[in-house]
């Protein structure tokens, strides 16, 4: 499966983005998909990930109530909807994909870098 991000950007605080992920490949086989950022320094965390078939949201805490996700099924097509952004938002966004059978292994996106300013 490939995963093409966008929609990142410069944006004020309190502002709002949508990232877009979109896949294409090997679609049958995705068993869940989400969101991962990193920031300058640190390690790649979990934003929020959606079961295939499923619109319950596993979030992480820093971004609950602000971030949803969101899917075209149709265009094979998820969305990462940012309110509220500030300072500690500021990181590259990857898309991610968890592939069930018959490959059982996951794909990434190149990342999209978000940049909250002051």
């Amino acid at each position: 499966v490939h995963l093409v991000e966008s929609g990142g950007g410069l944006v004020q605080a309190g502002g709002s983005l949508r990232l877009s992920c979109a896949a294409s490949g090997s679609t049958f086989s995705v068993v869940r998909m989400g969101w991962y950022r990193q920031a300058p320094g640190k390690q790649r965390e979990l934003v929020a990930t959606q079961i295939r078939g499923s619109s319950s949201t596993h979030a992480a805490d820093s971004v609950k109530g602000r971030f949803t996700i969101s899917r075209d099924d149709a265009t094979n097509t998820m969305y990462l909807h940012m309110n509220s952004l500030n300072s500690e938002d500021t990181a590259m966004y990857y898309c991610y994909a968890q592939l069930g059978s018959p490959f059982w292994s996951e794909s990434w996106g190149q990342g999209t870098q978000v940049t909250v300013t002051s």
